[in-house]
């Protein structure tokens, strides 16, 4: 266990299956999605979307991996992996991508012309500074 309650630079954040979630993700670390997000996530690491994980939203990340169900836009700075078992409907934007045999993919594609990414942390602190609305 870390000293003073301070967070492991190896923690995923993890929603489990059989667990159902409403509302926006902003996360600093990796993320795991076997359970069910209705929601828009923005994540400065890794998305791994396993085969009973769905995701109503838009996803923002550095790289996705899925193997389950996304319904909604894909925006990876870096990389889009769709597992065999991948079902998304939406458009992907990345830099690099992988698409094994057996993959549905209903959207467009669109490749080399990926916004920057969006610091977290970062938005977290324009928010304060703007203070409520």
């Amino acid at each position: 266990m870390s000293k003073n309650n301070e967070v492991q630079p190896t923690a995923v954040n993890l929603i489990c299956d059989g667990t159902s979630l409403t509302g926006d993700i902003q996360a600093t670390r990796d993320i795991r999605i076997d359970g069910f997000l209705n929601g828009k996530m923005v994540v400065n690491g890794k998305v791994v979307v396993g085969h009973t994980g769905k995701i109503e939203g838009d996803v923002q990340c550095k790289t996705i991996d899925v193997s389950g169900r996304v319904e909604g836009n894909i925006v990876a700075s870096e990389m889009v992996n769709l597992k065999n078992t991948a079902v998304i409907h939406g458009n992907i934007t990345t830099d690099k991508i992988t698409v094994e045999p057996g993959a549905k993919f209903t959207g467009s594609c669109k490749m080399g012309d990926v916004p920057p990414k969006v610091d977290v942390a970062h938005k977290k602190d324009e928010k304060k500074e703007k203070g409520p609305q």
